[in-house]
């Protein structure tokens, strides 16, 4: 990776978000992908240029919470599209648009407890650059296909399976799973959560790598 990646990717958000008075770019990619330390990196770099002046949005502060994926009977695969509450998602990136006068404040993820924090994230109106990142931003199916209207760029963050499967298998074991659990999961739930988001890369106005960060 170069030394700083970050560099020509914040200058092409800068130039597209000029005349915006708030720009909102999505970056979507599979899991285990590199999305959301990409989408980090760029906040943190915007911010560094001009403090308050970005924010990051993840979608995964949408997921369901635990006790309604049992109720419903789908905690066996948390993560897949279903298991996400859309609707609420796109409200909130509606709210993001028009409402910049004011504190917009969104929930969070923690991998810690598995679970999303209400309210966690707090988008000033000082944050012209919004950089929402999550797997279902160019889905098709509704309502997630009524999220790129809400976006001023999309880019698709990609990376080989291997690698990919590597990483997530890292992740899981990180937050408690066994070598053998986490691997069935990467292959079977990601696996097949990766196969649909892949299949939507097609919408994006510019793909990424999730290794080297160059488009």
């Amino acid at each position: 990776m170069a030394a700083d990646p970050t560099g020509s990717l914040v200058a092409r958000i800068e130039h597209e978000a000029a005349g915006f008075e708030r720009f909102v770019l999505g970056i979507t990619g599979s899991p285990g992908s590199g999305k959301t330390t990409l989408a980090s990196a760029i906040v943190e770099r915007i911010r560094e240029r001009t403090p308050g002046g970005a924010a990051h949005l993840p979608m995964d502060g949408f997921h369901l919470a635990n006790a309604t994926l049992d109720r419903l009977g789908i905690r066996d695969r948390k993560g897949a599209i279903d298991t996400f509450d859309g609707w609420g998602f796109i409200a909130l990136l509606d709210r993001v648009r028009r409402e910049t006068d004011h504190v917009v404040y969104a929930p969070s993820f923690r991998r810690e407890v598995d679970e999303p924090v209400a309210g966690e994230i707090a988008i000033a109106p000082a944050a012209r650059v919004i950089v929402v990142e999550g797997n279902y931003l160019l889905a098709d199916a509704d309502p997630w296909n009524r999220v790129r209207s809400l976006l001023d760029a999309a880019w698709f963050c990609e990376v080989a399976a291997d690698v990919r499967e590597e990483r997530l298998v890292a992740r899981h074991t990180r937050h408690g799973r066994s070598l053998e659990a986490a691997t069935a999961w990467a292959r079977g739930v990601d696996g097949a959560n990766a196969r649909l988001i892949e299949q939507t890369a097609r919408r994006a106005d510019a793909r990424i790598s999730g290794v080297t960060w160059e488009m």
